[in-house]
């Protein structure tokens, strides 16, 4: 996909996330994570599935984005938020579909990766949301470790961290997101959403988290 077709899928996915409500930014009253950082903006990409026409459109976005990864054997969802997404991804491509579990059934199998594949088999990877990359790696970790060779992951949305960017080079990973926290914020400041006082801060936010605000 040529720079100009990324800018302009990256600017209407942003624009949509904003439309439902999926993303909130609060730099005055910001969210706090379970790692305990403190966070202007609050990211539920779930809310795009009760959307017909903004999941499909970001079913669509990943197909697009799926064929610079080609050839792959099959997609493999990230539970719990790149489980849907990637089901529709699949279905689009008519390609398998396995999905990955935040960690290993304490039960029956006892496996992390669930579906039908074979060793040695190619996947791409869908999330939701890419924050500091490690759960998304978690998921990387799990295929690589029954056999399966990650092409890449693909996400909705990414915060732009460079913590993320270093944790997916360690891990000799290739990842791509639809949208991000820049297009965000202008598409934001466009809409009256957030004012121009206000975005210096959010642009500090990104660059260092986890000590912002404090």
């Amino acid at each position: 996909m040529n720079e100009k077709l990324l800018y302009n899928l990256s600017a209407n996915i942003a624009k949509k996330l904003l439309e439902i409500d999926a993303v909130k930014l609060r730099p005055e009253e910001p969210f706090q994570w379970a790692s305990g950082i403190l966070s202007p903006i609050y990211c539920d990409n779930r809310k795009t599935l009760s959307y017909p026409h903004i999941r499909n459109e970001i079913a669509q976005a990943f197909a697009e984005t799926a064929k610079d990864y080609m050839p792959f054997d099959t997609i493999a969802g990230v539970a719990t938020g790149g489980i849907a997404h990637g089901a529709l991804v699949a279905d689009r491509l008519e390609m398998p579909f396995i999905y990955v579990r935040s960690g290993k059934k304490k039960y029956g199998t006892g496996q992390q990766v669930e579906g039908e594949f074979t060793s040695g088999q190619k996947c791409l990877v869908i999330e939701d949301l890419i924050s500091t990359g490690k759960s998304s790696l978690e998921a990387v970790d799990a295929l690589r470790s029954v056999g399966l060779v990650v092409e890449g992951v693909v996400s909705i949305f990414t915060y732009e961290f460079e913590e993320a960017v270093e944790a997916f080079k360690s891990k000799d990973c290739n990842y791509r997101s639809l949208s991000g926290y820049s297009a965000l914020l202008k598409e934001a400041i466009e809409q009256g959403i957030i004012k121009k006082d206000e975005l210096k801060s959010l642009q500090e936010w990104r660059k260092n988290p986890r000590s912002w605000k404090k």
